[in-house]
């Protein structure tokens, strides 16, 4: 057994590593913070990072900026506090956003009506409501109405309500950045088409067929995303967004490219993978800004050898086409991926069955998609979470959308069998029942078991009444070394993979048989002839139990047992013969020192809630090493050897314990910095048990999420599972006077109802229910100070990265982007060109402060970059590559209004371009 054990490594950090036995370490964690993650995986750990007022103020601080931060916020209400940031407005991270942006609507609309950037999340179901007021809101710049943000009861994200938009939404003439992904738009709104001055538009993740044939009037776009909707055609028009740079239109259901495609000569990038193209246009050599161009998972069967003249190209995708040549022109590129393609393949005959002509589909899903469409031609997909189909050809008669989603198991809903371990989430495929003509497979990831020499794994299946386990294979990737399920279905429901006894079965016919054990080649189960007139399915479990395990449980060295041996058949009906049991004898006894007054065979209940001493009722043989017993009817039985006269109520014992999982917590002492209970020495937990994580001291969270019962998050522990939440803590105490040293404690659930009498007993008590505590510590928010100098050693010269006539970025602009940035730092810094030395030398230097990690990350690219008029466009593409648009998008902003100022200052003082020096930086706070 194998589970990860966090180890303190400095304040506001700590590692996992795998240690033997079930063990936690309760890891204290000293860190500012606001965000909080719990995660069990047989241990409990908290993760944080600043919210967004107090990490503003920290990093002003850092950088003796604290005026131009605290400009415009002092004095607020404690809503617009807590929501309003100059002219920023986020709130998605707020399950009751659209209801914070109404009541600041209402109550100070002279503010929020200068609003740039709102962040909404689409999932709020005072959507439709709010909706009605943004078109007041004339300055705005940016705006994400974005779904996804919200899950269900089973943990699975929701797309948006978002189906339209208000008409005269198209009077945001400021508008440039505009998300509306995850919703379920089938029609692109016609106001979208009146925004003047949109250049980034999302709508991936939607239901659109087909765009406006009017598109290409939104001629200042430069970024369009339309992936992942079911687009079967482009409008001609899409020739004339002549300043697009960068258009996404991957799993779509795109047939056909218009030649128009070849009039964006702006485009750096193209995406076209996963659709169904079988060509490609000659007019694609047209774009000669092209420098990746993405045609992976289509049914390309040719492709033009005039890409090959594309000037700046550098990746050309071709990989899982039909591709059986490729020009030499394009074969010979450095940057061409073909792989997945029938190069060299002969073409079939024509007399050769039609469905093999053709190569399976191949679908791509991306994290929060819910669904896909077979066909009778077949296809694969892959999940983002690593799960597999395969539908042969003709596996469905007729198209058919699938639907699938990743559900939290419920103990209430899952029962888990005694001894099994649950390895993967619930995998739940719809429509249920529905019936195909040939077998779909599907492979499913799992976690790697502690005991594969015990256990074997299965994919287990829920018909509407009872789990199944169905013929599973195995098998391990060699290069991510992941463990992957596979099984074949006719029809769909509910599925999960499971760790269970290693059973072995056979089918019993009237003239008998013999089964025996694949754990334990010793235990055997003989079937005599005529001991049933019709066949029966028999299975056999075999549960090794060590003489230490024993001895451990039991105190008592002289206690001895064999293997635990579980038989179960399909029959209700008992034999019409006695079968006949072979179990090897306990540890250390034979037949030559055997003393039969201490020899026990138990019968015990499916249940393992009783065990009964048979040993009067049959017939013990014995040989040199084994034991042999008759009876007609299957359970669990169990060969003890002990002095004691009642073994029932041990082997209960011992059996409850082999059930359990036992967990060592031990918390460091902190000395001052915490006041708590100490750990017990040991907890023990069940399969599917549930506890709960509450905050304490000074320390509150969300009461409005699902899983807060009473004040408490819930969790439910499995042992080879991760747990992780991820939640806002706020405290009541004014931190400006001090700082505030609160703790998280778990707390098991009410004790379940099958919980064994032994552990019941040990859980009564006052403390019982008690697991452990950790503290947490938000840090003191310390005064202004009137003459701010370099603190923790940052001390940088005025920047002025760029140029007079586009404007300059300063440190305060730095400063801005620096409180966007999050864990993400590193692959912004590779992006931007700083070495993995840098990158690693930064990290070690600040490893105690993400802040500091990334304004040393920043700054020192800044400097290296001061004197390069063309850093500021580099820090936007390093931006874009690094999946930060919203960062990119407001540089650019700053950019714009910075050239927007510059020009002003032309005209006003009728200066020469030469001669302007006005710093035409905007703070971006």
């Amino acid at each position: 057994m194998n589970c990860f054990q966090p180890l303190w490594t400095g304040a506001g950090a700590f590692i996992c590593a795998p240690v033997f036995f079930f063990r936690a370490i309760f890891a204290p964690l000293l860190v500012p913070a606001a965000l909080w993650c719990c995660q069990c995986l047989l241990a409990w750990q908290v993760r944080a990072c600043l919210d967004p007022v107090d990490e503003m103020q920290k990093m002003a601080e850092l950088l003796g900026l604290r005026d131009e931060c605290e400009e415009g916020t002092v004095g607020a209400p404690a809503l617009a506090g807590s929501c309003l940031a100059d002219n920023r407005l986020n709130l998605d991270v707020y399950p009751d956003g659209c209801h914070r942006f109404l009541q600041l609507f209402k109550e100070q609309q002279g503010e929020v009506v200068q609003v740039e950037f709102l962040r909404l999340s689409s999932n709020d179901c005072l959507l439709d409501t709010t909706l009605g007021s943004l078109p007041h809101l004339k300055h705005l710049k940016s705006l994400v109405l974005k779904g996804g943000l919200a899950r269900d009861e089973f943990g699975s994200y929701q797309h948006g309500s978002l189906t339209s938009l208000p008409p005269d939404f198209g009077n945001l003439r400021c508008l440039t950045h505009l998300d509306l992904s995850f919703n379920k738009l089938s029609t692109l709104p016609s106001c979208i088409l009146h925004l003047p001055s949109l250049r980034v538009l999302l709508v991936s993740h939607n239901s659109l067929v087909t765009l406006p044939e009017d598109f290409g009037c939104l001629s200042k776009l430069t970024f369009f995303s339309a992936m992942k909707n079911q687009l079967k055609d482009l409008p001609q028009s899409i020739g004339k967004l002549s300043m697009l740079q960068d258009l996404d239109l991957s799993e779509n259901a795109l047939e056909l490219l218009p030649e128009e495609v070849g009039n964006l000569h702006n485009c750096t990038e193209l995406d076209l993978s996963g659709n169904r193209l079988l060509s490609i246009p000659e007019s694609l050599a047209n774009l000669k800004s092209l420098r990746r161009l993405h045609l992976h998972s289509n049914l390309l069967v040719t492709v033009p050898a005039s890409l090959a003249s594309l000037p700046n190209l550098s990746r050309l995708d071709l990989q899982n086409n039909c591709l059986r040549a490729i020009p030499a022109e394009i074969q010979t590129l450095p940057f061409v991926h073909v792989r997945g393609n029938p190069l060299g393949e002969t073409e079939p005959s024509p007399q050769a069955d039609k469905s093999s002509t053709r190569r399976l589909k191949r679908l791509f899903l991306a994290s929060g998609e819910g669904s896909f469409t077979v066909t009778s031609e077949g296809c694969r997909v892959v999940l983002a979470c690593g799960i597999h189909f395969y539908f042969p050809p003709g596996a469905a008669s007729d198209s058919l959308r699938i639907h699938f989603r990743s559900l939290t198991p419920d103990p209430q809903w899952v029962k888990l069998r005694h001894h099994d371990v649950l390895l993967s989430r619930v995998l739940e495929l719809q429509p249920h029942g529905v019936q195909f003509q040939q077998e779909v497979q599907i492979w499913m990831p799992y976690i790697s078991p502690q005991t594969p020499h015990q256990h074997e794994v299965v994919v287990r299946t829920f018909s509407g009444q009872s789990w199944n386990d169905l013929k599973t294979r195995v098998k391990q990737k060699r290069k991510s070394e992941k463990c992957v399920a596979h099984c074949c279905v006719l029809h769909f429901s509910w599925f999960l993979v499971v760790s269970r006894l290693v059973q072995n079965e056979c089918k019993v016919p009237a003239e008998g048989t013999l089964l025996f054990s694949s754990v334990d080649p010793n235990i055997k189960v003989i079937f005599p002839p005529g001991v049933t007139k019709e066949p029966r399915s028999v299975k056999l479990q075999v549960l090794p139990v060590s003489a230490e395990e024993i001895q451990e449980i039991t105190a008592n060295a002289g206690c001895r047992a064999s293997p635990l041996l579980c038989l179960s058949q399909d029959s209700t009906v008992d034999f019409l013969k006695p079968v006949r049991i072979q179990l090897p004898l306990p540890p250390g006894v034979t037949g030559l020192n055997l003393d039969r007054s201490r020899l026990h065979i138990l019968h015990g209940d499916l249940e393992g809630q009783t065990w009964n001493d048979i040993t009067s009722e049959v017939v013990l043989e014995f040989t040199h090493l084994y034991a042999v017993f008759e009876v007609t009817h299957f359970s669990w039985y169990w060969l003890w050897y002990t002095t004691k006269t009642y073994i029932g109520g041990i082997a209960k014992k011992v059996y409850e314990r082999l059930r359990l999982y036992q967990v060592d917590p031990v918390l460091k002492k902190l000395q001052d910095r915490y006041r708590g209970p100490e750990p017990s020495d040991m907890v023990e937990m069940f399969e599917g048990e549930q506890f709960f994580a509450a905050f304490e001291r000074g320390i509150s969270i969300d009461m409005d999420r699902p899983d807060c019962v009473d004040g408490r998050l819930s969790f439910i522990f499995y042992s080879h599972l991760k747990n992780m939440k991820e939640i806002y803590v706020t405290s009541p105490v004014d931190r400006k006077g001090q700082a505030v040293k609160g703790q998280v404690s778990f707390y098991r659930g009410a004790v379940p109802d099958s919980i064994p009498e032994d552990a019941n007993r040990r859980r009564k008590g006052p403390d019982s229910l008690w697991l452990a505590t950790l503290p947490i510590k938000l840090p003191q928010l310390k005064p202004r100070d009137e003459n701010p100098g370099p603190l923790y050693g940052f001390s940088f010269p005025p920047l002025n990265l760029g140029n007079a006539e586009t404007g300059y970025l300063t440190q305060a602009n730095l400063l801005s982007i620096a409180r966007r940035v999050g864990a993400d730092w590193q692959s912004i810094g590779l992006n931007l060109g700083l070495t993995y030395q840098q990158i690693e030398r930064i990290g070690y230097n600040n490893r105690e402060d993400l802040n500091k990690q990334i304004l040393d990350m920043l700054f020192s690219w800044a400097q290296q970059n001061s004197e390069d008029p063309d850093c500021v466009r580099k820090l936007i593409t390093a931006m874009k590559e690094s999946g930060r648009q919203d960062i990119a998008d407001e540089v650019e902003t700053i950019i714009e209004l910075g050239r927007q100022k510059y020009s002003e200052s032309i005209r006003r003082l009728g200066l020469e371009q030469e001669s302007s020096t006005e710093d035409s930086a905007i703070a971006m706070m």
